[in-house]
């Protein structure tokens, strides 16, 4: 049967997540419902990261398997993309590309890398259009001092102070690739990359990043926080508004391409 791999864009804020439940919007939910409205056809979307309620998305990977058409030909992708963009709407989610894949290409497990950004708006003014898309604080961080103690996370390391309880991964270890913090006017923009990563990890490190960058904690209290390998050492958990998943890699020879959509 046909394999089909989708690039999504989506704002998470009316969402459940990506994944289907038994009640709530779902990207996932969306997608499949789409899917069925022009073809007919019940089909699982399976996706490269299963994103929380209120996580937005540039560059979400998804991949499906549909039967070919009436005429016993296979659906062109660019007729599915624009189809599922028909069907879509109104949710606030899209299809920016859609192409054929090989059979062995799987969006969750032929992934290579996953890039995140966090957004923080540091400022007096509350945001209008950003509401939603980024953390608000009214007080100034400092980006240089919470840039040098994210290197302490940088490597492999058990990260179990910085997954959520329920996690489900079979380890807490992990290999984070990079963790760089950056100051762009009123906002300071925080971007992860790692072949995987824990539950609640990412906006884990961005909260306690956060009580550095208020200078209530050190570089080396985060160093601590990590080598205690406790869930109460962690700071506060980051809001999901400020988080996206940016974009995913795949190796260029898994049959599906090379994903290097830049948010």
């Amino acid at each position: 049967m046909p394999r089909y791999r989708i690039t999504i864009e989506y704002d998470g804020t009316p969402f459940v997540g990506w994944q289907a439940q038994p009640a709530g919007l779902s990207v996932q939910g969306a997608l499949e419902e789409a899917i069925f409205r022009f073809s007919g056809q019940r089909v699982r979307v399976k996706g490269a990261g299963r994103t929380d309620a209120g996580v937005h998305a540039l560059g979400q990977v998804g991949h499906f398997d549909l039967a070919p058409d009436k005429t016993g030909q296979p659906w062109p992708p660019g007729r599915i993309r624009d189809a599922l963009n028909f069907h879509l709407r109104p949710a606030p989610a899209v299809v920016i590309d859609c192409e054929a894949a090989d059979d062995h290409f799987d969006a969750r497990f032929s992934a290579t890398a996953r890039h995140y950004r966090y957004r923080i708006l540091d400022r007096r003014a509350p945001p209008v259009l950003d509401r939603d898309r980024v953390w608000w604080l009214t007080l100034p961080l400092d980006a240089d001092a919470m840039n040098d103690a994210a290197s302490n996370l940088v490597g492999r390391h058990d990260f179990t102070t910085f997954r959520a309880q329920a996690c489900q991964a079979a380890s807490p270890i992990r290999t984070l690739d990079r963790l760089g913090v950056c100051r762009d006017g009123n906002e300071i923009i925080i971007e992860a990359s790692a072949r995987s990563f824990l539950h609640n990890q990412v906006r884990s490190m961005v909260g306690s990043l956060k009580l550095v960058g208020e200078g209530k904690w050190t570089r080396d209290d985060l160093a601590s926080a990590l080598a205690a390998r406790e869930r109460s050492a962690c700071g506060p958990v980051a809001p999901s508004a400020g988080l996206y998943l940016v974009k995913v890699d795949y190796p260029a020879d898994d049959g599906g391409g090379s994903s290097n959509f830049e948010g």
